[in-house]
C-alpha cells in the first residue's frame, strides 16, 4: 500500500466508523428491490474556463445567449456568489481536486505539478466503487502543455481524453488514455468533447457502480477571435451593451473581445444542453448529481483591466457561476444560494451529497445540508487569494480578500484597499475604504480575513516567502513558471512534492 493509499484508509475509516449505524438504518429503511434505488448517486461535474459569473442569461446579462443554461438554472441551486478561492487555473483546479487552499497545497501558480501525494476527487471517489473519468484541459501535471500525462500522475481518473493544456480550441490537441501518441480532436473542441462524454455515459450508464465523469471544457478562455462565426454573427460589436465600470478608453477593445467571448459562451452553451439532454435521455437524471462552474471570470475592461485578466479580487475576476441539481431536489428546483461556496467547499459538498465520509485532509466545508435546504438569506465567508501574482499579472499586490453575500473586503501587505457593498454598488464603483461612517463595518470584516486565515495557518507573507518555501524559480522575463521549455526538451517540474515529503 502506497502513502496516498494509507492517508486515504486512515482518513475515511475515522468518519466511516462514526456514521455506519445510521446509514446501515437509513438503507433498511429504503430498501428495494431495484439497482437504482441503492446506486450511489453518478457525478457530472461540468468545468468551463474563465467565464464570469455575470456572463449568463440567467444571470442577467442581456447581452450574451445562453437558452441551456438559463433552463437548467429553473432545475438546479444556484450560487449566486460562488468564487474562485484563487481566481487563476491551476491554483482553482488544485483546489477543486483536493478540497485544500492553496498556501496549504503550496499551488500557487499555474503549470505546477499537484504532488502525487495529495488526496485528491477522483481517488476518493474510486475507492468508494465510482468509475472515473475525465476530459479536456488538465493544468495540474506540470510537465508542460503538450506532453503527455500517464496514468499515475492523473490522481484517480481511469479514462482519461485531455491534454495539459491548450486553447486552440479548432484544432485541439489531447491524449486518448494511455496512447502516448498526441492527437486531435477533429471540429471544435467543445463539441468533439462532448460526443465523447456521451458516448461514455451511454456505455456505462446501466453498469452496477456510479461514475465520475470531469468534463473540462476550456471556452470562453482566450483567444476570443477563434470562437466559429455563426456564433460570432449573433454579438454585432456596436449592439453590445458595456458595463459603466469600463472605462471609455477600454471600450472599443471590449466590445471586439466581448463578441468572441460571448460566441464561445453560446457555442458552449449549446455544448451544455447536449449532455444535459443525454442525461435525460438515458434516465440518469433521478440519480446525477450535475454541476456547471467555471475555475474564474474574467475582468473584460472592467476598472481598466484589459480584457483576459484575471487573479484580481474584483467580482469580474473571482465570481464564477455554479448550478448544482441533485437527486430529490424537487421543490428546491430554480432556487438561490446568495452566501458565498469557494472553491475549497466543492468537493465536500459532493461527497456530502453523495453520502460519502469526507477524509480529514480537506479544508473546504461541507455545504450540502445548505444545498439540500437553500436559504438565500444564509450568508457565510469566503477567503479569496493572490499569493504569487504571476505573469502580466506580476506587478499587482499580493492580497488576502474575503467575499459575503453583500460585501468585499481586501487587504494587501500595505493595509486595507477595498471594501465594497454590492448589493448597492453590483460594478463596484465606490469604495467605501476609509469612509467613517463604515469603520466599523470595516472593522468586522477585518475580524473575518483574520479568522480565515488563522483557521488555514496561513500568515500573509510577501511572495517572496511562498516562492523560497517551495522553491520556485519564476522566469525573468515573463514572471511565471517556464512551462515552453519542455517543447525543447529542456523543462524542469517544478512542484510542492519535496516540500511535503521533508
Amino acid at each position: 500500500m502506497n502513502f496516498k493509499s494509507l492517508l486515504l484508509v486512515i482518513s475515511i475509516v475515522s468518519t466511516t466508523l462514526t456514521s455506519c449505524n445510521n446509514i446501515k438504518k437509513k438503507e433498511n429503511l429504503n430498501n428495494t428491490n431495484t439497482t437504482q434505488s441503492k446506486k450511489k448517486p453518478n457525478i457530472v461535474y461540468i468545468l468551463t474556463d474563465q467565464w464570469r459569473s455575470s456572463a449568463l442569461g440567467y444571470a442577467g446579462d442581456v447581452n450574451v445567449k445562453t437558452p441551456n443554461l438559463d433552463e437548467f438554472s429553473k432545475e438546479s441551486v444556484n450560487f449566486t456568489n460562488a468564487v474562485s478561492v484563487m481566481p487563476v487555473c491551476t491554483p482553482h483546479r488544485a483546489a477543486l481536486m483536493t478540497g485544500r487552499y492553496p498556501t496549504s497545497t503550496g499551488m500557487i501558480l499555474n503549470d505546477l505539478y499537484l504532488p502525487s501525494n495529495e488526496l485528491c476527487m477522483a481517488e476518493i471517489f474510486k475507492s468508494e466503487g465510482y468509475n472515473t473519468a475525465y476530459w479536456g484541459k488538465w493544468h495540474l501535471d506540470g510537465h508542460g502543455r503538450e506532453n503527455y500525462t500517464p496514468k499515475e500522475r492523473r490522481q484517480g481518473f481511469d479514462y482519461w481524453k485531455a491534454l495539459e493544456c491548450s486553447h486552440d480550441y479548432n484544432k485541439m490537441p489531447y491524449y486518448d488514455n494511455d496512447d502516448a501518441i498526441l492527437k486531435y480532436w477533429n471540429e471544435y473542441s467543445p463539441f468533439a468533447i462532448i460526443k465523447d462524454a456521451n458516448k461514455y455515459m451511454t456505455e456505462h450508464a446501466k453498469d452496477d457502480n456510479p461514475f465520475l465523469m470531469f468534463i473540462s471544457i476550456s471556452t470562453p478562455h482566450f483567444p476570443h477571435y477563434s470562437a466559429p462565426q455563426k456564433y460570432k454573427a449573433l454579438y454585432p460589436t456596436a449592439d453590445l451593451i458595456i458595463n459603466p465600470n469600463v472605462p471609455k478608453d477600454k471600450e472599443e477593445k471590449t466590445r471586439k473581445e466581448l463578441q468572441g467571448y460571448y460566441a464561445h459562451c453560446t457555442a458552449t452553451d449549446e455544448v451544455i444542453g447536449i449532455i444535459l439532454a443525454k442525461i435525460k435521455d438515458l434516465n440518469l437524471s433521478d440519480n446525477t448529481i450535475i454541476v456547471f462552474s467555471a475555475d474564474h471570470g474574467e475582468m473584460m475592461g472592467a476598472h481598466g483591466a484589459r480584457p483576459y485578466k484575471k487573479q484580481l479580487s474584483w467580482d469580474e475576476s473571482i465570481k464564477v457561476p455554479f448550478l448544482i441539481k441533485y437527486p430529490s431536489i424537487e421543490k428546491h428546483k430554480g432556487t438561490v444560494v446568495n452566501a458565498p461556496i469557494n472553491t475549497p467547499d466543492i468537493l465536500p459538498s459532493l461527497l456530502g451529497l453523495a453520502n460519502l465520509p469526507i477524509p480529514k485532509t480537506i479544508e473546504g466545508e461541507d455545504l450540502s445540508r445548505l444545498i439540500k435546504n437553500p436559504d438565500p438569506n444564509a450568508d457565510r465567508t469566503a477567503l479569496v487569494m493572490s499569493v504569487c501574482p504571476f505573469a502580466d499579472n506580476a506587478r499587482a499586490d499580493e492580497y488576502r480578500a474575503i467575499r459575503t453575500k453583500q460585501y468585499t473586503y481586501e487587504r494587501t501587505l500595505e493595509g486595507a484597499t477595498k471594501l465594497f457593498d454590492n448589493i448597492k454598488d453590483p460594478y463596484q464603483m465606490n469604495n467605501l475604504i476609509g469612509n467613517p461612517k463604515f469603520a466599523s463595518l470595516q472593522k468586522t470584516l477585518y475580524a473575518k480575513l483574520n479568522q480565515q486565515l488563522k483557521t488555514i495557518g496561513d500568515d500573509f507573507k510577501p511572495r517572496d516567502f511562498y516562492l523560497k518555501k517551495w522553491d520556485y524559480v519564476l522566469d525573468k522575463k515573463k514572471n511565471c513558471i517556464d512551462y515552453w521549455s519542455f517543447e525543447g526538451g529542456n523543462g524542469v517540474v517544478q512542484s510542492p512534492e519535496e516540500f511535503i515529503n521533508k
